[in-house]
Formats: C-alpha cells, sequence, structure tokens
C-alpha cells in the first residue's frame, strides 16, 4: 500500500482503516485475521468505482463485513482442533479507547467472549448494529438478508448477548482496584488473598494453544482458580510479577515469569470482585502487546 498513497482510493481507505479493523477485529477476535481482512477489502476497493459510490464508509464496512464472514466462516474449523479454550487475541490500547466507555466495553474479553457463542451471521448483524450504528438496510446489504430478517437476527443476537454479558456497569477504576489486589496476591502466592478479591463462582479461562501449558478447560470457584493459581505458581518455582497495563480498553496485567513475557490477563468485574479471569498464553496471540493498536467505532 506504501507506494500507492497518492492513489485516491488508497487515501479513502486509509483514512477508515483504523473503524475497518475494529469492525474485523470486533467480528474475529483476532488482529492477524483482521489484517488479513483489510488486505482482501481494499484490494477490492481500488477497483471500485469511486464515482458510482455514493456513501464511503458504508461501502467500506460492507465489504469488510463480507470478507470478515467468510473468513469466520472458515475459522470454525480451526477453532474446532485448537487445543483447549480458545481466547481471543488482546491488544494493547490507545488512551482515547479506555476513554470511550461504548468502545471499551465492545471490544472487552469478556464480551468477545460471548459474541463467540452467536453465529457469524448473528455476530455481524450484532457489531454492526450494537457497535457501529449501522442501519438494518446496509446490514442487510453486507450479509445478504432482507431487511426484515436481519431485524428478527439482530433481536435473537441481542437477547443472546444480554443474558450472557454482566448486568452491571463496572467502572474503570473498580477494574483497576480488583486487578490490584489479583496481582499482589498472585505476586506474593497468596491464597488468602486471591480468595478475598474472586468472586465465589469466578471462572477461569487459559489459553496456551496447546503451546503453553493451560488448563484444558475453564476452571470454577474462587476455591478452585486460587489452588489452581498458587499451586502452579509454587510447582513451577519461579517469580511471576504483574505489570498493569490496558487491553482491548480494559485495565489489564501482563505477566512476566523471571523477568520474561509469560501472558496477558485479563478480568471481568461484579460486585467489587473478579468474575472472570481470562489469561492468554498462546505466543502467537501476544504479538499485539509490544505497540498500541488504535481501535474506533467512528
Amino acid at each position: 500500500m506504501s507506494d500507492q498513497t497518492t492513489n485516491p482510493a488508497t487515501e479513502i481507505f486509509l483514512s477508515y482503516r483504523n473503524l475497518l479493523f475494529t469492525v474485523a477485529y470486533e467480528m474475529l477476535g483476532s488482529a492477524a485475521d483482521a489484517e488479513d481482512v483489510l488486505q482482501e477489502t481494499w484490494l477490492r476497493w481500488v477497483k471500485a468505482d469511486l464515482d458510482q459510490v455514493l456513501d464511503q464508509r458504508a461501502y467500506l464496512i460492507r465489504i469488510t463485513t463480507r470478507q470478515a464472514l467468510n473468513r469466520l466462516r472458515s475459522m470454525k474449523s480451526r477453532k474446532e482442533a485448537y487445543v483447549g479454550p480458545w481466547l481471543p487475541e488482546p491488544l494493547l490500547t490507545t488512551p482515547d479507547v479506555a476513554e470511550d466507555v461504548e468502545l471499551a466495553e465492545s471490544v472487552s474479553m469478556a464480551l468477545m467472549l460471548v459474541l463467540e457463542t452467536l453465529s457469524p451471521t448473528e455476530r455481524a448483524v450484532f457489531v454492526l448494529h450494537e457497535a457501529f450504528a449501522v442501519g438494518y438496510d446496509e446490514i442487510a446489504a453486507a450479509v445478504g438478508k432482507s431487511p426484515a430478517a436481519v431485524r428478527q437476527i439482530a433481536y435473537r443476537a441481542r437477547q443472546h448477548v444480554e443474558a450472557r454479558r454482566p448486568r452491571e456497569a463496572v467502572s474503570a477504576d473498580q477494574t483497576r482496584a480488583a486487578l490490584e489486589s489479583f496481582r499482589r496476591a498472585l505476586e506474593a502466592g497468596d491464597l488468602q488473598g486471591l480468595l478475598d478479591v474472586l468472586a465465589p463462582d469466578v471462572v477461569l479461562v487459559s489459553d496456551g494453544g496447546g503451546i503453553k501449558q493451560a488448563a484444558p478447560r475453564p476452571v470454577v470457584s474462587a476455591g478452585k482458580v486460587a489452588r489452581f493459581i498458587v499451586g502452579g505458581i509454587g510447582k513451577a518455582g519461579v517469580a511471576l510479577t504483574g505489570e498493569p497495563t490496558v487491553v482491548n480498553g480494559n485495565p489489564a496485567l501482563i505477566l512476566r515469569v523471571d523477568g520474561e513475557v509469560d501472558g496477558v490477563v485479563a478480568i471481568g468485574v461484579g460486585d467489587g470482585r473478579i468474575t472472570g479471569l481470562y489469561y492468554v498464553r498462546n505466543p502467537h496471540k501476544l504479538t499485539r502487546i509490544a505497540s498500541e493498536t488504535p481501535l474506533t467505532l467512528h
């Protein structure tokens, strides 16, 4: 793309690039796949007759959605063959993402996991309508359904997500406070400290992708999660430290073992305690935590 920056089509594409990446990422949960979708979108965009394009943003979102849907369907077999639980790829994000409450929630690890339970079309419709305020007619053109069908899909997807997303809004300060308590207990190997900050029905999901050791299935309940964490640290005999950061617009920790990056921990919080722990260890999913990724809904 760099040698074609004077091309008007390329300049228009670049002006919407962060938006299109956000659309693709929210649909796919993978930055690498989102980048591939953007490349495919650009190749189709530069062949378009710009004089016939009435709404550049809508047209680009439509192309991106179609390519992301194709990619999402092809990812199904890859996820089915994946070793252990699959978590979205964490992104180190710019400060403005955290300041935009709507954007931060839409890319949070907790919501991204809920979106994994939708069908590809349901996910596309939900993301486009709820996060990006795309109208039903435009969504219909993107997903190949009638506007009436899209309305039904949107309603069904919204009901599904609302039944599974956190009931209460949690501020970044509340999340940071819970995360700091967790970090202190983690670094000290303090079992009681972990029990104090974990909700009784907390769920730990760890993603090693068959490359790094991880729990083969979610670990449920404060006692089991705390013992799993403390036992793992003790068995490994390593020095574990947590570095506060912002991932997907929300407070998180980069965990280091003997100074080397081991993974990223994102959390969900309810009533001041941690309800969800999402630990990404798969090194192939840790390529976006060294530099910030800009995201936008506009």
